[in-house]
């Protein structure tokens, strides 16, 4: 079946077709670690854990990278603002290397908890700063950097195809950001290398042929992506906010370092969560909620992870506690369907190819997760279908989900529940509905609650 992606470079939908046969290489832009990780950044990689495993269910091998930015990166996107990093460093009073390797590993616990599938590679710009310096050499003998006020920059004016990505309109660009920084030749210059940084205690340099100091944030994306996939690739992927200038920054910098075109084929980007006021979540806003918030408010995780599945990756997400509430509702329901299918056989004949053909094909149209679950429930109301086929079928569809189904077994019920069962059961065959009653509640108070349905009833762990 012919899997389609929307590729943001074209702005349509494209049908996928990988550089080597059956096999991906896959990039997605990763964590800035001198911070938790918030629920919007937690959709980011929900997202690309979806396109991941869309991959695998369509039989590709894929090699997933994904970077740890654990030096610089400006509070603005623009090279102006406050070091991220640093800034993490005064606010803990730590220095920027224990916060950078606290965050990294808060941020892979989450996405465990979230059941996302890690990377072939995490790979830390710290790492590969000598990947990075080797780029910008590469540049600087090609004609595409300048030198002033002590910094390298990547001149855009010499990369002809600057902007394309994010269909930007150079010459109608205001010159605001010149002002900023006065070394730049034209507005959407970069920085590839600083030697001279605003902050007097910076911690993180290195030696160069420039001068002692620190790289760019743009750089490490392409230093890393081509060490790791080559000079082309399949698939680049983050959350929307990186197109008009981390992205677009990579793509003239790759393709001007390494005379290629495209560096990258498909490039995938995933809408923001928002708040119910409308605004974006992020942490420099304040306006942002962890993980753990929504744990200690009594959620699984894989609530949240089941929330995002309702909404395409291309269209905004208004969080609010009571679409919580819907998701994690949905969430028992599904794991308590799989305990019926595991306790109560029946006699459906009908096989389960249709509904495999239905949910392939949503999530084949572009990871249509909101189209999936809903042939999934479709499934698994369809009284004509065996339901040990439902169960198998159903797992098979996990592996896209992710929301690991296979771990649901069938209850061990007391002795006392069982009892209790029957003769709940006797009570209805006499239609002694106040008996009935009175056991359902005494079930309740063993923690187990009954649903009477067509093929009887079904205890289940409340």
């Amino acid at each position: 079946m012919v899997l389609r992606l929307f590729n943001t470079l074209t702005r349509k939908k494209e049908t996928f077709s990988p550089i080597k046969k059956n096999e991906v290489g896959l990039y997605g832009c990763g964590p800035t670690v001198y911070h938790y990780a918030h629920l919007g950044n937690m959709r980011t990689y929900i997202f690309i854990d979806i396109l991941k495993r869309t991959l695998t269910f369509n039989s590709y091998k894929v090699k997933h990278i994904m970077n740890i930015t654990d030096v610089g990166h400006l509070v603005s996107d623009a090279d102006d603002g406050e070091d991220k990093m640093l800034k993490g460093a005064k606010r803990e009073k730590k220095t920027v290397w224990q916060v950078a390797e606290f965050y990294t590993e808060a941020v892979k616990k989450d996405m465990g908890k979230l059941n996302i599938i890690s990377p072939n590679i995490w790979c830390k710009a710290t790492d590969h700063i000598k990947e990075q310096l080797a780029m910008i050499e590469k540049l600087e003998k090609k004609g595409f950097t300048y030198t002033a006020g002590g910094n390298v920059y990547f001149n855009t004016s010499k990369f002809k195809e600057y902007g394309r990505l994010a269909k930007l309109n150079l010459k109608a660009e205001k010159q605001a950001r010149v002002e900023k920084d006065p070394n730049k030749k034209n507005p959407h210059d970069f920085v590839l290398w600083f030697t001279k940084s605003k902050f007097d205690d910076q911690e993180m340099k290195w030696d160069s042929k420039y001068g002692k100091g620190f790289p760019g944030w743009h750089i490490e994306c392409s230093a890393m992506a081509t060490k790791y996939l080559g000079e082309h690739f399949d698939i680049h992927c983050g959350a929307i906010d990186l197109i008009p200038t981390h992205h677009t920054n990579e793509i003239a910098q790759s393709e001007a370092a390494l005379s290629v075109s495209p560096w990258v084929h498909y490039w995938m980007h995933g809408e923001f969560l928002v708040l119910s006021e409308g605004n974006k979540m992020s942490k420099s806003s304040g306006e942002f909620l962890t993980l753990q918030v929504v744990i200690d408010k009594g959620y699984d995780p894989l609530a949240y992870r089941y929330f995002c599945l309702g909404t395409h990756y291309r269209k905004p997400l208004m969080f609010s506690w009571e679409a919580m509430d819907s998701a994690q509702n949905a969430l028992k329901k599904l794991q308590n369907k799989v305990l019926e299918l595991l306790e109560k056989p029946n006699e459906g004949k009908e096989s389960t190819e249709k509904y495999i053909e239905n949910f392939q094909g949503a999530i084949n149209d572009d990871l249509n997760m909101p189209q999936a679950l809903a042939v999934i429930w479709e499934m698994l109301k369809d009284e004509e279908v065996n339901n040990k086929n439902k169960y198998k079928t159903l797992l098979e569809f996990d592996r896209v989900l992710g929301l690991q189904l296979d771990t649901i077994k069938k209850l061990n019920i007391p002795d006392e529940v069982q009892i209790l069962m029957e003769k709940r059961e006797h009570a209805r065959l006499k239609k002694n509905w106040k008996e009935a009653d009175q056991i359902r509640e005494k079930l309740k108070s063993l923690g187990y609650s009954i649903e009477d349905t067509p093929s009887g009833p079904v205890v289940k762990k409340v």
